[in-house]
């Protein structure tokens, strides 16, 4: 059984505990609130860029639409790009992102479909090396990335663009998390490559017909790499303030859960001292009346 020292020494080793994720639950909390109005602010522009690709490819068919935009007819080569984060101690929040890979990568490999996977952020480049190691294309750190703007992911961006015309990716998809809430964050895939067109996102033109110099398929060839840049952001900034939601919520629960080991542990070694101070008073007083 354990002393009254290692018992102290147990609490305070749990006190120190408590103020660290303390600590790190109000740090998480002040980066979510810009990280979550930034990942707000970049919605609108995603959403608009959606809006101009949809109506630019309602005048594109056939032989003359982009590859990027239609595909290469090709689906044997998946190129899995796995966004997470390059930290931990935030719950579930990148296991989820992985699981969620990982079972589309299983399905893909079962289906006789040749993998590749480029990792962003280092937590799931460590899971997925484990499984799938032969794999992986490229990883890209992100920890050093203070500011994600268009230059941050623009190596991503490139890279896939260059795996796809090369042919070693006739379909991109991207796993990340969407931001819902403080507690609700959603792992989600996105087909990058062909672009994932919603046609109903066109804007309303009230039957207008437009003209484009240059073509709508030049255009578009310009567009699609810059729309792949603009979805990656998009994404990452979800990412990052779901991850601080997730790192807040985990750290806010372990400080509640080390002071309730506290008051546990206080209660033990209340009862054990008191016990102790007993034992001796009974022994006092047995050596008192011998004598």
């Amino acid at each position: 059984m354990a002393s009254l020292k290692d018992m102290r020494n147990q609490i305070g080793s749990v006190k120190a505990t408590q103020k660290i994720t303390k600590a790190m639950q109000m740090v998480a909390a002040a980066k979510l609130k810009r990280a979550q109005e930034t990942a707000e602010n970049a919605r609108p522009y995603a959403k608009h860029m959606a809006a101009v690709i949809a109506n630019l490819a309602k005048g594109v068919s056939g032989d003359s639409a982009p590859q990027m935009l239609v595909g290469n007819g090709s689906t044997h080569y998946q190129l899995v790009v796995v966004a997470t984060a390059d930290r931990g101690l935030a719950g579930g929040f990148n296991s989820n992102i992985v699981r969620a890979a990982r079972e589309f990568i299983n399905a893909q490999i079962a289906a006789g479909k040749n993998v590749r996977i480029i990792c962003v952020g280092r937590k799931g480049r460590d899971q997925l090396k484990r499984l799938y190691s032969d794999r992986i294309v490229e990883s890209f750190d992100m920890s050093g990335t203070k500011v994600l703007t268009m230059d941050a992911v623009k190596p991503i961006a490139e890279l896939i663009t260059a795996e796809f015309l090369e042919g070693r990716g006739d379909v991109v998809t991207l796993f990340y998390s969407n931001f819902k809430s403080v507690i609700a964050q959603v792992p989600t895939s996105k087909r990058l490559i062909p672009a994932d067109v919603d046609l109903s996102a066109a804007e309303d033109i009230h039957g207008a017909v437009y003209e484009y110099e240059p073509s709508e398929e030049e255009l578009l060839e310009t567009l699609l790499p810059r729309n792949l840049g603009v979805q990656l952001l998009a994404s990452m900034l979800e990412n990052n303030a779901g991850f601080y939601a997730a790192q807040m919520s985990a750290m806010d629960n372990a400080t509640r859960n080390a002071g309730e080991m506290i008051n546990a542990l206080n209660l033990q070694y209340n009862r054990k001292r008191q016990a102790q101070i007993t034992t001796e008073l009974i022994e006092i007083i047995a050596g008192a009346e011998a004598l």
